[in-house]
């Protein structure tokens, strides 16, 4: 249902103080229909990467009263409010990004709507077909949850397989202090179902989990949900045409078949230890940041933390203080992104309006979204007459280093020791860069932490040996990220004549659209390989929901046609997949020696290097021209 706006003056100018502006003037735009609040004069130079669009405190003033005027109309008159016409909402994106969206409508439609219009929803069902199909879902994470939630939409029986005892995937498994997401909140949930009462702008591990804990209790998924089962195997049936799982649960091992399978397990779900000399000799407790002990006392404690990327990042700075000491091992340093608001909670104000001001969720959702759609990406992509190197691999991505540099080094005055120790000397984009509001460098400068950044040797029983020097520790954490590139590990998954999959792979994960491999009918997977979104402002919610609608539509078509199983033709898939080789190694993460899980053995197989745009048309509806039936 609406929102309604109820306040009366003074609380709706007070509340208007906690509004997100260009956000505002968009809602208050669509809600209207009258554009001349979209002013030229009220739009800064740079603003779609600026909070508050870099307005100033005068152009502000100035927005805030367009603002209170229209939503005192609004107010006062009454009227619901409806999903604004293709005209409305082009000339609306378009004032905001600056330049001409018509290429983006249909996306933008599906993401400016309210939760009971639901776009993205199927608009057909199973009924009751001669022959019952049930499919099986691996995870009960994001995209799990979601398969789920379409196919219970569609009539469509399923059953979900979860190795733990709760929903939640990594955001169940990550349990270590300071973990959050990096992605701002309202674009870390389903388009469908927003949650207007985020306590965060970057939410914590817990929150997010209560999201996803609510989402499966609402719509009655958790009662389709085998928990403490994990799938150990999967086979194709090429006589009967289904999928049989061997799973490990409770009960101890069984056999199921499904005509066909989801996998959601991801690409972050299994840790990376690394192959380190000693590493199971340490005589303390030792572990990953993905399989937190927190049964250890690190009070007092001298820690050593392995590893400086997204969940180091996180954890470091929430410990400090706690151990005696922590020894920090970096191989390569993260460029950082200023985030000031990254810890901030939002207001009650700000609540207030996400609840009450109808559509204000989904233009302040836009507002996030919309430097992704372009602006971002463009940043990282190869200028070859540039020429790339090891520093900046286009004018634009030298630009995108100054800046990211001059807010570093202003937080290092105080301490220059660090400059050449936490400045990166690879491209901006070649491997994930994190947000900041300088806790990790402040950190870095306390007494009780210390940086070392010689290649470590080995682990002995007392601690860490780097270029010759046994740093001493009483725990080792390892936050050394993800087997990102390992698809669907550690189950054995053969398809047709008993195919393997991680044969047929040979460590080069790749699938059609990220989602169906040849050979393997019937097989669907969701965050699969190419399809991390880097660069673009969304969330991997975005990209899941994406597959979704296609995974979807290819069951669609099957019952239609009263087939069994489709298969992805090979010429179909080789073709899409030099295609996404080819825009991998024009970007950042390719054209450089500094490694990570961007660029494996001399290849990306997890990032997407085009538009989101793309993605999204790409995944609208199925080309059967594209499979094979039978």
């Amino acid at each position: 249902m609406n929102p309604a706006i109820t306040a009366a003056d003074d609380e709706l100018r007070a509340f208007l103080d906690h509004a997100e502006l260009p956000a505002m003037l968009m809602t208050v735009a669509h809600l209207t229909g009258d554009l001349s609040v979209l002013r030229d004069d009220l739009r800064a130079p740079g603003w779609l990467f600026a909070p508050q669009g870099g307005l100033t405190d005068a152009q502000q003033v100035q927005a805030r009263e367009l603002a209170f005027a229209a939503l005192r109309r609004l107010r006062d008159k009454g009227s619901p409010a409806a999903p604004p016409d293709p005209a409305l909402l082009r000339a609306i994106t378009t004032w905001a990004m600056g330049s001409d969206t018509s290429d983006l409508i249909g996306l933008l439609t599906e993401e400016i709507a309210l939760p009971e219009h639901d776009p993205k929803a199927p608009r057909w069902t199973a009924g009751t077909a001669a022959d019952p199909f049930s499919v099986a879902i691996v995870g009960a994470g994001f995209s799990g949850l979601l398969a789920a939630y379409r196919l219970a939409q569609a009539g469509v029986d399923f059953v979900i397989y979860e190795k733990n005892p709760e929903v939640g995937g990594t955001w169940f498994e990550n349990s270590y202090p300071g973990c959050r997401t990096d992605v701002a909140s309202h674009l870390y949930n389903y388009s469908f179902a927003p949650k207007p009462d985020w306590p965060e702008h970057f939410c914590t591990r817990d929150v997010v989990l209560d999201y996803l804990r609510d989402f499966a209790q609402e719509y009655g998924l958790t009662e389709h949900i085998r928990f403490a089962t994990e799938v150990r195997e999967m086979a194709w049936d090429d006589r009967e045409l289904v999928w049989q799982l061997t799973t490990r649960g409770p009960g101890g091992e069984e056999a199921v078949r499904h005509n066909a399978v989801i996998s959601a397990v991801g690409q972050l779900n299994r840790p990376r230890l690394p192959d380190i000399p000693g590493r199971d000799e340490f005589a303390g407790p030792a572990f990953h940041s993905a399989t937190w002990d927190h049964s250890v006392e690190l009070t007092g404690a001298r820690v050593a933390v392995i590893g400086t990327g997204a969940s180091a990042y996180q954890l470091v700075p929430e410990l400090a203080g706690t151990p005696a000491e922590i020894t920090v091992f970096q191989r390569n340093p993260p460029w950082l992104r200023p985030t000031p608001h990254y810890h901030d909670a939002l207001s009650e104000g700000a609540q207030w309006l996400f609840a009450q001001v109808p559509y204000y969720v989904q233009w302040y959702r836009f507002w996030l979204f919309a430097p992704g759609l372009r602006g971002i990406l463009e940043g990282w992509i190869v200028d070859e007459d540039y020429p790339p190197s090891e520093h900046a691999v286009s004018a634009r991505n030298e630009e995108l280093r100054a800046s990211l540099w001059q807010a570093m080094q202003a937080q290092l005055d105080d301490a220059p020791e660090l400059v050449d120790k936490v400045i990166p000397k690879y491209p901006v984009g070649a491997k994930r860069v994190l947000r900041d509001n300088g806790r990790w460098l402040a950190t870095l400068k306390r007494p009780d932490v210390r940086l070392v950044c010689d290649p470590i040797e080995r682990i002995s029983p007392a601690g860490v040996v780097a270029n010759g020097t046994e740093f001493e520790a009483d725990v080792i954490i390892y936050a050394t990220g993800f087997r990102a590139s390992e698809f669907l590990l550690p189950m054995r998954v053969t398809g047709q004549s008993g195919v393997d999959l991680h044969e047929m792979w040979n460590g080069q994960s790749r699938a059609y659209l990220g989602i169906t491999v040849p050979q393997f009918p019937n097989l669907f997977c969701l965050y699969g390989p190419n399809t991390n979104l880097v660069g673009q402002g969304g969330s991997i919610v975005y990209f899941s929901e994406c597959g979704t609608t296609y995974i979807l539509d290819a069951i669609r078509m099957l019952l239609a046609t009263g087939k069994r199983a489709l298969t992805v033709r090979k010429d179909v898939h080789d073709a899409y997949n030099a295609r996404v080789d080819n825009g991998n190694r024009n970007r950042a993460w390719q054209r450089t020696t500094v490694g990570g899980w961007y660029n494996e053995n001399g290849r990306s197989a997890v990032n997407w290097p085009f538009t989101a745009r793309e993605y999204w048309s790409r995944t609208k509806r199925v080309n059967p021209a594209d499979y094979d039936l039978c």
